[in-house]
């Protein structure tokens, strides 16, 4: 199963259940993990581990 196979499961799972509210849910944490990995090697690090 590759990576887009899971997208469009969730995307299924989505519209049949009609959970949308979910959606924006994952699109903060996937931001937010973005962040702190992207943030793990620069200066930002500890300004942005503060604030958790």
């Amino acid at each position: 199963m590759n990576k887009l196979a899971i997208v469009k499961e969730f995307y299924n799972f989505l519209r049949v259940r009609k959970k949308w509210w979910l959606a924006p849910i994952l699109v903060f944490l996937v931001l937010l993990g973005g962040l702190l990995v992207f943030a793990k090697g620069s200066a930002l690090a500890p300004f942005i581990y503060s604030l958790f």
